[in-house]
């Protein structure tokens, strides 16, 4: 056998195997084999240059090196996807496509946290491999796209095609890359996709060769050249053209399919060997794609729904302060409008000036942001390396923002106070509280609403919302209102009256007595009337109940306003009684520590933690060592995770049901 069959030979064995062990994750033959026939094919093509083939796995080494990147112009513009980030803008989507197409099909992909690539074939071999750049002209990556070992230098079949997908970083690259240039005293890089971005655009091919890069394809520009039909079609002849396609595609018959598509994915893709930030949704006939067509950016047959954020990164522009009901200073941060966790957000709290300079956090930084809680928004770090010198430092205000009253910092406390009472911003948060649905739960009254009513003299204290019915005729002529408005409000407000001491309890805003401790008090003592007459020694005896509420509780009823407030609200007739489950203490709930998660269908999340509490046990909110029981509704969070992993007892809803009866 000559030179030439050899090497033709060693060509089409060591590309199939590249083939099966990067693309079918199958390998026929052992490393040890591979590397022994790459090792003789080097050797025949160093003593053979004349015979080296375009398709030649040996290309995948790495070596040549270009000057710049050459600019090519895409036959078939590369467009981007318009973005989506609730269920409410899918089912929209859903909606438009359903205006011009009825019953749509739709395929589903895992959206890759990489960037795109064009792939061009003549005759069956690879030409060409472009970035997207701005849709229109992109550059010339061909020298690092044949390092990259999944991509097929030639295909089955003698055809000319372009297929486009996706670059990527393996997460194992990845940590690998970091964790050599972490060693040489190098810059690491921040995600995945930037290393994968900067791997790409070497041009060194040996540097993009080293990185180990991968690429999942998903589209075909003309399919019709091809007999393809629908997506799904695409993405089956792109497998038998020998690409890798993302292996979690899914064909769905209708919305409710995508939305079960999604949910399953943001619960399980940190389990994925790579990242991905979101899920394509895609009409998957040709034809119907024809009809809905594009605009001048977005096709409108296909949406991106990307993951709600975790952490994300904006300016501070400023620090507020806002004043709450028991008169604490919180420090807030001002910034640019910046979406989170599926909202926009504009604003994060400092927690305290301890918080702010711990953390040196400035006016003007770059700072990161995430949900505490999934909740309020918060400030994790600052960005250092993006100061300019222009940030002004935090400065501590003297004087209530509000008021103008000096603030006071207690000994033992880290926040600052307004001790104002008459203060309006006090007062106002003050109202909001009682109302709130788990305070007095009346419903209507919002923050507007209630300083609206502030503002214009109808509510400047809690009993006041009482007497509102007294200006009905007046309140039915504000604008925005109207007879029926006013009606509801004022019927809610009497509702109100029969609830049961706990929610009045926590409604009075007492100090460092929240909606649990409320409860807690409420059925040890079942009248306000004892409460009100306890002692500091009684209240420390009761579980969960410690010396600083305890003496939080004595000093409220301490105060003669307090006490006026009380037989204002007494005289209104306001249930001041416990009125709530007494506990039909169960051995299965009796002491134990439970976790909600998921959507229950029997039961509102409130009543559950209520049933919970009525049969002895605690509810918290995340999971851990002392947590004995999960219980588990539909779409599971990551707390159903971390329930496994700690082997924690897990209960579905009718065993939660099944387990409270007996």
């Amino acid at each position: 056998m000559d030179a030439k069959e050899r090497i033709d030979q060693l060509i089409k064995i060591l590309n199939k195997a590249g083939y099966e062990y990067y693309t079918l994750n199958n390998p026929t033959i052992t490393d040890q084999e591979y590397d022994s026939l790459m090792d003789e094919l080097i050797k025949l093509e160093t003593n053979n240059p004349s015979l080296v083939r375009s398709d030649s796995p040996t290309v995948r080494i790495g070596g040549e090196i270009i000057s710049d990147f050459k600019k090519v112009t895409h036959t078939v513009p590369m467009m981007s996807l318009g973005d989506i980030f609730n269920e409410e803008e899918i089912r929209d989507f859903d909606e438009k496509v359903k205006k011009v197409v009825k019953n749509p099909e739709y395929v589903c992909e895992l959206k890759i946290d990489g960037l795109s690539v064009s792939l061009i074939y003549e005759n069956g071999k690879l030409v060409r491999g472009a970035t997207r750049g701005d849709g229109t002209i992109g550059e010339d990556i061909t020298h690092n796209v044949k390092t990259i070992k999944n991509v097929p230098l030639s295909l089955p079949q003698d055809i000319d095609i372009e297929v486009r997908g996706e670059i990527y970083m393996p997460l194992s690259s990845f940590e690998k890359l970091n964790e050599e240039r972490k060693n040489k005293g190098e810059k690491e890089f921040a995600n995945p996709r930037n290393a994968a971005a900067g791997s790409v655009r070497q041009l060194d091919s040996k540097i993009a060769s080293e990185r180990n890069l991968a690429t999942f394809m998903y589209h075909v520009p003309l399919p019709h050249n091809y007999d393809l039909n629908t997506q799904y079609q695409s993405l089956e002849f792109m497998k038998d053209l020998t690409f890798t396609v993302n292996p979690n595609i899914k064909k769905v018959k209708d919305i409710e399919g995508v939305i079960e598509y999604i949910n399953y994915w943001d619960k399980y893709r940190k389990e994925l060997p790579y990242e991905i930030d979101g899920i394509v949704i895609k009409v998957n006939d040709y034809n119907d794609q024809k009809k809905l067509g594009v605009t001048a950016k977005v096709p409108k047959w296909a949406i991106a729904y990307k993951f709600p954020a975790e952490e994300v990164l904006t300016k501070l522009k400023d620090i507020e302060f806002c004043v709450g009901r028991t008169g604490k200073i919180t420090p807030r941060a001002d910034l640019d409008p910046v979406r989170l966790s599926g909202s926009i957000v504009r604003s994060a709290t400092l927690n305290n000036q301890d918080y702010i300079k711990e953390k040196d956090i400035r006016i003007g930084d770059i700072v990161s942001i995430r949900k505490a809680g999934e909740i309020i928004p918060e400030v994790v770090e600052v960005k250092f390396d993006r100061r300019d010198g222009n940030e002004i430092p935090f400065k501590m205000i003297e004087n209530c923002p509000i008021c103008g009253s000096k603030l006071v910092k207690k000994a033992g406390e880290v926040a600052y106070f307004c001790l104002n009472t008459s203060c309006d911003a006090r007062n106002i948060e003050s109202l909001i509280h009682y109302a709130s649905r788990d305070a007095m739960n009346i419903e209507g009254f919002g923050e507007r609403i209630v300083e609206d009513f502030y503002n214009m003299g109808y509510l400047k204290s809690i009993s006041d919302y009482y007497t509102l019915k007294n200006y009905k005729d007046e309140l039915m002529e504000l604008e925005g209102f109207g007879e029926k408005s006013i009606s509801n409000l004022l019927e809610n407000i009497e509702n109100s009256k029969n609830n049961s001491l706990e929610k009045l309890i926590f409604g009075l805003g007492i100090k460092h007595v929240g909606k649990k401790t409320a409860k807690i008090l409420s059925e040890y003592y079942k009248k306000l009337e004892n409460l009100m007459n306890t002692t500091i020694e009684e209240l420390s005896t009761i579980p969960d109940i410690g010396d600083i509420i305890a003496q939080s509780i004595i000093d409220y009823f301490n105060e003669e306003a307090n006490l006026n407030l009380v037989n204002s609200l007494k005289e209104n007739n306001i249930n001041m009684n416990y009125i709530g489950k007494e506990k039909n203490i169960n051995e299965l709930f009796l002491d134990k520590t439970f976790v909600l998660t998921g959507t229950l269908e029997k039961m509102t999340r409130n009543e559950a933690k209520d049933l919970i509490e009525t049969l002895g046990g605690k509810n918290t909110s995340s999971v851990s060592k002392k947590t004995d029981v999960v219980i588990v509704g539909a779409s599971p969070g990551s707390k159903y995770d971390d329930a496994l992993k700690l082997g924690i007892t897990i209960w579905d809803e009718d065993e939660f049901i099944s387990n409270s009866r007996r």
